[in-house]
């Protein structure tokens, strides 16, 4: 690493042990108030910065891309994900652009598989019935009943590596593995599991009692589970989502929910730029719905892993190698030089 330290801004709070490697390592500029920035507070803290650290709260669209000094010539993304930055116009401003892949599998997996019990046996519910009357009545043959998963038809959405872990899990539980994958995945894989792959997602949501999504957002995802879908899904079936909430039509999937169609869905991701859709609380409070805050890869393990990999793209770009993570836009465009 060269004598001169490079420039950073953090644009959240990451936990002590990495804000104390960044600070010895880099020049670093923490937003201590741990709240999303404003474009242009990003745009004033970033004066004279070399590096932009990055998170899922920050938009970082084509407007705020143009207007970057000069000197920033790195976007290192604390998270997997990245639809909150445009990578076609950083690409077209010359930027390089770095996510935290492949250390959120285990910790997101263990989310979905949590969920997916939760539902059908109303943990969440059974917990709240107790809270709420403050003495319970007592064990009853026919209260709280819900439904076995055993023997359940499982249908994944994208059978990448959090999928692949999810029907691990899943098959564990005696779950039937069911898939819709843009790749099929090797006999390796699929024998263990007994999953199946289906080439036609339509069909696929017709046949399975649970669709937990698996698949990055692109313009292909969005609203992969359309109004049109839902309404293919089996009556009394779930939806479990622990990726992005655009991958739901969500006023479409709370209409399914509130007329009974499905049984119920369990999102740790959600449309809440605005606040939570009234609609959608309503279900949560009617416990057809659980809700959870963002949580899938909200281990302290997975946010020491990602810090350390925001670390290796930093220091490995500014030596002037090729950081391991670099992400490139779908269909990059000619690129232009900057400083």
């Amino acid at each position: 690493m060269s004598a001169h330290k490079p420039q950073i801004l953090v644009t959240r709070r990451l936990p002590a042990s990495i804000e104390a490697r960044m600070a010895t390592l880099f020049e670093t500029d923490v937003n201590e108030a741990d709240v999303a920035l404003t474009s242009e507070d990003i745009l004033e803290g970033l004066t004279g910065k070399d590096v932009l650290v990055s998170t899922i709260t920050d938009r970082i669209d084509a407007d705020l891309i143009a207007r970057l000094p000069q000197s920033v010539r790195l976007i290192a993304q604390f998270g997997n994900g990245v639809d909150n930055i445009d990578l076609e116009a950083a690409w077209a401003a010359g930027l390089t652009v770095t996510n935290t892949p492949s250390v959120l599998t285990e910790d997101t997996a263990d989310m979905a598989t949590a969920l997916m019990l939760a539902l059908p046996r109303r943990l969440v519910e059974g917990t709240q019935m107790l809270l709420r009357e403050g003495e319970w009545a007592g064990w009853s043959p026919t209260s709280m009943l819900g439904h076995r998963l055993r023997g359940k038809a499982l249908g994944i959405v994208g059978m990448g590596r959090i999928g692949t872990a999810v029907a691990q899990r899943a098959r564990a539980f005696g779950l039937n593995i069911h898939y819709y994958s843009r790749n099929r995945r090797p006999p390796a894989v699929e024998t263990p599991l007994d999953a199946h792959h289906w080439d036609d997602l339509d069909a696929m949501l017709e046949a399975v009692d649970i669709v937990s999504l698996h698949t990055p957002l692109t313009r292909d995802t969005h609203h992969i589970l359309s109004a049109e879908r839902l309404g293919r899904m089996k009556p009394g079936s779930y939806v479990v989502n622990v990726s992005r909430p655009e991958l739901v039509n969500e006023p479409a999937l709370i209409s399914e929910l509130e007329s009974g169609r499905l049984a119920g869905a369990a999102l740790d991701v959600f449309e809440n730029r605005h606040g939570i859709n009234p609609r959608l609380l309503a279900l949560a409070s009617d416990n057809r719905v659980v809700l959870t805050a963002h949580m899938a890869s909200a281990t302290l393990e997975a946010r020491v892993e990602m810090g350390e990999a925001v670390i290796v793209n930093i220091r490995a770009f500014m030596d002037g190698h090729q950081p391991p993570h670099r992400l490139l836009p779908d269909q990059p465009q000619p690129r232009s030089a900057r400083g």
